[in-house]
């Protein structure tokens, strides 16, 4: 996602630094200007300037955009941290819930960089269903730029915005980032149907019982009914559950096909955000006393080795009742 944020700001002529925490990826990217691991076939343009230099990249800039996978973005902003010189505002695109904390990803952001002792300027959150190949081709997508500060979240959608790239604000930032971390947890439910050839009734109807549960912890919690209803809740769940090429759709079919949570995790080279946020979500659920039978059936096969087809028993034989949402 790094990669493509340069390459869909430097399109609209905005002067773009990408820098990355790995120095040996970095070098890569400067010899061959291309992600050939996360993003091949998309050349990076030589206006784009890639560093590995942490001044380089938060330093003399207007904004910083962090697309760093929510379980790491303390350590790599600790290392930033300390070069922050001023307030520049930071606008998050992960999504996720820090295992430990239960922090949200613009609230480690904030929490590392008051322990720094660095200036903290906006924090904002750019969420929706944002499949990272079809931005690269500039395809149709529609996103949220949310943020406490109102005017912060109206930059953000100027900034972004192009004739192919729809941006809308909202001010619940909360909001937008659960449901951007719930969303995963779903998803990778979604993937074990698909793994157990369930079918489509049941993949629907996991999309709509999974949305009830994530409004449920989200109003709980003191996050706005509407987002949830809106292009970061329902419409980023959907591209989820549905894309081929989701990460943790493609994990819980793996799973469904009965392979184990280290099997996967030994196999692949790419981070499942709806992993630790599984663990994360269920310790909220219980915090805030919200009943998430599916995060729980989920959780269940990811740690306590269930079996997915008894999972999905469990689930439609559990009590009967009305439909609430």
């Amino acid at each position: 996602m790094g990669t493509v944020t340069a390459l869909m700001l430097q399109s609209q002529g905005l002067d773009v630094t990408l820098w990355g925490a790995f120095e040996t990826s970095v070098t890569a990217l400067i010899q061959t200007r291309e992600n050939k691991r996360h993003l091949p076939g998309f050349a990076i343009p030589p206006e784009v300037h890639i560093t590995s230099d942490l001044h380089q990249a938060v330093n003399d800039v207007d904004l910083v955009v962090s697309t760093v996978p929510t379980q790491h973005v303390r350590s790599v902003w600790e290392r930033l941290a300390p070069a922050m010189t001023k307030p520049t505002p930071i606008v998050s695109m992960a999504k996720g819930i820090e295992i430990g904390t239960l922090l949200r990803p613009t609230q480690i952001l904030k929490d590392t960089l008051q322990k720094a002792g660095a200036p903290i300027g906006p924090l904002g959150a750019i969420s929706g269903p944002t499949i990272a190949e079809e931005l690269a081709r500039c395809l149709p997508a529609t996103v949220i730029a949310a943020s406490e500060d109102e005017a912060f979240a109206q930059e953000l959608q100027k900034t972004f915005t192009c004739n192919w790239f729809r941006v809308y604000t909202l001010t619940d930032l909360m909001g937008v980032e659960l449901a951007g971390a719930t969303k995963n947890v779903i998803a990778l439910a979604a993937g074990i149907l698909d793994g157990l050839q369930a079918g489509n009734n049941a993949k629907s109807a996991l999309l709509a019982r999974g949305l009830a549960e994530i409004l449920r912890l989200g109003t709980a919690m003191g996050a706005d009914h509407d987002t949830f209803f809106g292009i970061a809740g329902i419409g980023d769940l959907a591209t989820t559950c549905f894309s081929p090429t989701g990460r943790n759709r493609s994990c819980g079919e793996k799973l469904g096909q009965g392979q184990t949570t280290q099997q996967i995790l030994d196999s692949s080279n790419d981070v499942v955000e709806g992993i630790p946020t599984t663990q994360a979500v269920m310790q909220l659920a219980q915090q805030y006393n919200v009943e998430m039978p599916i995060t729980q059936a989920v959780h269940r096969v990811l740690f306590e080795n269930l079996d997915p087809i008894t999972a999905i028993s469990q689930l439609m034989n559990r009590e009967l009742k009305s439909e609430q949402v």
